[in-house]
């Protein structure tokens, strides 16, 4: 029996209850978790936004070790380090054919089938198929990386969506390259793990658009060199902040349909908006065809940095290692289960980077 944050219901409030893990079954680990991050994806899979069977355990940002191996596993052991990766890749599908591993189109068959119990009865499933708002968890091998040496284990949680998520909008969808102009709208978990990854990649000037002022000084720690408050002329602003032309590119970290039709007028004649942030399908933008051929700029969605974690965490540890990237400059708060309501209304209001529930 663990301790778990359950989801009864959607847009039911968080229950904090016990509930029982089965042992690893063939091709499964059981890990105890050392820390998980709170993430908006969290908060939109809890009030409908993102589907997800219920009731379920969510949490899908998570860090632990390995304490019990199902049969047929290879390559882990109990005692080993791991990141867990929500969104982990078949290898046989036609996108995993073309090395579009994100894109998977099985990689979230865990979510919708039963993993647990409660401690009265009834199936729970994991949510994002990682269920890590709980003290331990069972997941599939493939959905555990090992954590390279060197990265602190309850920072490391942070790898498993923000940082991975930020990093690939940067390298990967982006491909930010030296001395681009950069914006970043939003100011959180993963806007914040996005301004690092530009800071790295040599970007400048980079500019940080959120709607709170108090975020200001999260963002300079993390490498922007301009902050903007949101308003009806950010665009304007950004422009006058690049030269007159606008910025090379846009990364919009929020999901709303007017941040992103911001961060497109934002860039220059032949600039690139990447959309990291998850909306609702209520969020309509609109372009015209005449600005489409006008102003040649490219609009694209990102999933989860479109990112290979296999191969990327490697990099991004590196740079860990280094002292180039800070996990621990993502995290404002650091909380137990009981949190994650609190968490929730602060991410609703704007406020804070990442929390951080540390086992």
């Amino acid at each position: 029996m663990v301790r778990a944050a359950v989801l009864p219901a959607v847009n039911a409030p968080l229950e904090i209850a016990e509930i029982q893990l089965p042992d690893p079954g063939p091709g499964q680990v059981r890990v105890k978790l050392a820390a998980a991050g709170v993430c908006h994806s969290d908060l939109s899979l809890s009030n409908g936004t993102l589907k997800q069977p219920v009731p379920a355990v969510l949490g899908h940002e998570g860090a632990g070790t390995v304490t019990a191996v199902g049969d047929g596993v290879t390559g882990l052991a109990p005692g080993d380090r791991v990141v867990l990766n929500w969104a982990p890749s078949c290898g046989d599908c036609h996108f995993c054919g073309l090395g579009e591993v994100w894109l998977c189109a099985h990689s979230a068959a865990a979510a919708a089938k039963p993993y647990a119990t409660r401690a009265g009865g009834g199936e729970l499933y994991p949510g994002l198929g990682t269920a890590v708002f709980a003290e331990e968890t069972v997941v599939a091998a493939h959905a555990a990386l090992p954590l390279p040496e060197g990265v602190p284990l309850t920072e490391a949680a942070l790898l498993g969506c923000a940082v991975l998520t930020g990093w690939g909008a940067v390298h990967n969808s982006a491909q930010v390259r030296k001395g681009e102009s950069v914006v970043v709208f939003g100011v959180g978990g993963v806007g914040l793990a996005t301004l690092q990854a530009a800071r790295i990649a040599g970007a400048g000037p980079i500019v940080a658009v959120d709607v709170s002022p108090a975020k200001e000084e999260l963002a300079r720690a993390a490498g922007a060199t301009d902050f903007l408050v949101a308003a009806d002329d950010t665009a304007k602003a950004i422009r006058k902040l690049t030269g007159g032309i606008g910025a090379d590119v846009a990364l919009e970290c929020v999901g709303r349909a007017d941040t992103i039709r911001t961060a497109w007028s934002s860039t220059r004649r032949g600039g690139r908006t990447t959309v990291v942030g998850v909306g609702g399908q209520d969020q309509q933008v609109t372009f015209s065809a005449l600005e489409l051929f006008y102003f040649g700029r490219t609009l694209s969605g990102c999933v989860y940095g479109n990112s290979d974690p296999a191969k990327d965490l490697p990099v991004i540890a590196e740079h860990v290692r280094s002292g180039a990237l800070d996990l621990s400059g993502l995290v404002t708060e650091r909380i137990g289960l009981e949190g994650i309501p609190a968490a929730f209304d602060a991410m609703l209001a704007g406020k804070g980077g990442r929390a951080l529930i540390v086992f």
